[in-house]
């Protein structure tokens, strides 16, 4: 199983072309498991001006797994992942990015994503990273 962050989902949904929304597209095609979490759900909805667009784009995310936070250990979890990233000098931009990388490590699933924070998270916290694209 595969999360998918925001940011890769945001180029899914969008007009334009990226490298991100060609594997997510090829993921999707070749039936791979991938998953989201119910606060990127929440990020992708809340970005759709028009209501039918927001009910066609709801009821295609319906059809993926959605994982939640286990309880109040995950903000925890995250609460020490920042810490442990400023410890090393790295301050991460969003909180949100270091609840949704601590809800990947307790799920232990790997995750894809186009955010320079998870990488920091990765190399200090032991965030799993799918890398598909060539960097």
């Amino acid at each position: 199983m595969i999360l998918v962050d925001t940011t890769i989902w945001i180029d899914f949904f969008s007009k334009r072309s990226s490298l991100y929304k060609e594997e997510l597209h090829r993921l999707i095609e070749e039936e791979e498991d991938i998953c989201l979490l119910d606060i990127t759900l929440t990020e992708i909805l809340q970005g759709i001006k028009e209501d039918g667009e927001f009910e066609k784009t709801k009821e295609h995310l319906f059809q993926v797994p959605i994982y939640r936070p286990k309880g109040i250990e995950t903000f925890i979890l995250s609460a020490q992942i920042y810490r442990l990233c400023r410890r090393e000098g790295k301050t991460i931009r969003r909180t949100i990015d270091c609840l949704i990388a601590a809800c990947a490590i307790e799920h232990n699933l790997p995750l894809f994503h186009n955010d320079r924070d998870f990488d920091v998270i990765s190399e200090i916290a032991g965030l799993k990273i799918c890398n598909y694209l060539p960097i």
